[in-house]
């Protein structure tokens, strides 16, 4: 009886090294990418400006800030909306002759402004702009909810993958006949093009004249799978 048994998992084990060694393992990496509209904006924008007098620039800087706030909110910003970037006050020096002099400060204060109103993102840049901005920093653009184009990405990638390896497995002379593992790799959005900012100077229209025009990029929703398929 023990040496049936013995001969019986001897069997087992022999027919599953064989069927070990006749599987291959094709290892391969599939990426999807999805488009979404952006449905509201950051504009980062602010006031720069320099002094011989380090409380001079300060107070310039404070009353340009206040007023582009108080601009914005007249005009419809949510004041929540509207927050403090970054403040900073550096001295300004001269090296001329070998020695290291103050010749004045340099401070300046920057908003982050929250819109949805992706038609009026422009109109945001020239309310500030009028009320005493003289710095742009730039302009991000995001989407409340990419959970659906995620899903949708991730799709693409695992057809992407499974397509890359039919075709390596049909060079080989092998059939895919299973999936061991399936990983992913990464998943972001990000803008999928660099966005338009410049001042529209048509002369035909004449209440357009000078208007900053702000055209959104689409959102790019990236993700990525590592699939290792068994093949014969």
């Amino acid at each position: 009886m023990k040496k049936t048994l013995a001969l019986i998992l001897a069997v087992i084990m022999m027919l599953a090294v064989a069927s070990a060694m006749a599987e291959t393992k094709i290892t391969v990496s599939g990426s999807g990418t999805t488009l979404v509209n952006a449905d509201y904006a950051m504009v980062t924008l602010g006031v720069v400006h320099m002094e011989n007098d380090v409380l001079k620039a300060q107070e310039k800087v404070n009353g340009a800030i206040n007023a582009i706030r108080s601009a914005l909110i007249e005009n419809g910003i949510d004041k929540e909306d509207i927050n403090t970037d970054q403040v900073r006050i550096y001295a300004r020096y001269d090296y001329s002759d070998y020695v290291e002099k103050i010749v004045g400060y340099s401070a300046s204060s920057y908003l982050v402004i929250r819109t949805d109103d992706m038609e009026n993102v422009g109109s945001v840049i020239d309310i500030a702009f009028e009320a005493g901005a003289n710095t742009l920093e730039g302009i991000e653009f995001f989407a409340e909810n990419t959970d659906s184009a995620r899903e949708e990405s991730l799709t693409f990638a695992v057809t992407d993958a499974t397509n890359k390896a039919k075709i390596i497995a049909k060079a080989a002379g092998l059939t895919i006949t299973g999936i061991e593992s399936i990983a992913e790799g990464y998943s972001y959005t990000s803008e999928s093009a660099r966005n338009a900012v410049f001042k529209n100077y048509v002369a035909e229209d004449s209440a357009a004249l000078g208007q900053t025009v702000v055209q959104s990029a689409k959102l790019s929703v990236e993700a990525s799978v590592t699939m290792i398929f068994i093949a014969e």
